[in-house]
């Protein structure tokens, strides 16, 4: 029975398409071979493509991306044996296919974004997001603000994102979360940047930021610090508070994900993105976003790889979570 209060559906979730039955590259290419949302009555986690990129200030191509997390997610399999949960089972999780928006406005194009997920997370629901450059993560913040008031924010990207307007343009993918700030949709003290590297324009860059609230888990402190000790810090910086999660691919060596626009060395391993990404299991997840991914950049998939298993931790984590709190 559906408790009062919960928002997770009355009928038996219906399950991805059965890879022992299918061959998992035939079919529709949804993420991992769900439901499309049209195909059932209600859900209760969407799935939901952005490809936009407008917001890129070097290498384009991530419009492309939510297709090839799509693609590369064909692989899955409903049960997670790190988390120990089969997402599919207690709830409903939908992909709602990808959301139309302007490519030539940026400002037109977040308006529609941020409809677009305020349909899908209405009533609390989660919603993940398949981008896209980083600018699309204001419109989501913006979108679930809404539901749940301001909150926090675990950022896993090479660059901080906290930047100014650039060529008078005050939002673009390096932008979304000092505009985020500026709104008030954030938690200033419940914040963190997890895998910051590279050149900065200035030493500017990182008091700027610290000014704003974050605080920031460097990619070189992989090196130095248990790898126990940086999720206790995340999560104690986190508390209780309602938790966005996004994720830059670019977070990841290039080794690890080539086929991203602006990629930096020395950035951390898949296998250590997914187990911090695990370590969070628990925390109020209320939406997230994996963006970044060009496919055009790509060799043989790696980056998507690496996104789709993301956003099936991520998607794993607040199914459970959803489920729980109606007593499934």
């Amino acid at each position: 029975m559906k408790q009062k209060g919960s928002h997770l559906s009355t009928s038996t979730p219906v399950p991805p398409i059965d890879g022992q039955l299918s061959p998992r590259y035939a079919g529709f290419t949804t993420f991992a071979r769900l439901p499309r949302i049209d195909d059932v009555a209600e859900h209760d986690l969407a799935v939901v493509g952005v490809p936009f990129d407008s917001g890129v200030t070097f290498r384009p191509g991530a419009r492309f991306g939510p297709g090839g997390i799509r693609e590369a997610s064909r692989l899955l399999r409903p049960y997670n044996p790190a988390l120990e949960v089969a997402p599919f089972e207690a709830v409903q999780v939908v992909d709602a296919g990808d959301i139309d928006c302007n490519p030539f406005d940026i400002t037109t194009a977040l308006g529609e974004i941020e409809a677009g997920i305020s349909a899908l997370a209405k009533g609390g629901k989660p919603v993940m997001v398949l981008g896209g450059d980083h600018t699309i993560a204001l419109a989501s913040l913006r979108a679930l603000h809404r539901e749940h008031g301001p909150l926090a924010l675990v950022h896993f990207d090479a660059h901080l994102d906290t930047w100014g307007p650039y060529f008078d343009t005050p939002v673009t993918h390096g932008t979304p979360f000092r505009v985020a700030i500026e709104e008030g949709l954030l938690l200033k003290e419940h914040s963190a940047h997890v895998g910051i590297r590279g050149s900065l324009y200035s030493a500017d860059d990182l008091s700027d930021d610290e000014e704003l609230g974050f605080t920031i888990v460097h990619a070189r402190e992989f090196h130095t610090t248990p790898f126990t000790e940086i999720i206790e810090r995340i999560s104690a910086r986190i508390g209780d508070a309602p938790l966005y999660i996004s994720i830059d691919i670019d977070v990841l060596d290039p080794a690890h994900a080539p086929g991203t626009g602006t990629p930096e060395a020395g950035g951390l391993t898949s296998r250590e993105l997914l187990e911090l990404l695990r370590g969070l299991r628990g925390k109020n997840l209320v939406g997230a976003d994996v963006v970044e991914v060009a496919p055009a950049y790509d060799h043989a998939s790696i980056t998507s790889v690496a996104a789709s298993h993301c956003a099936y931790d991520l998607v794993s984590i607040m199914g459970a979570r959803v489920a729980s709190r109606s007593g499934r």
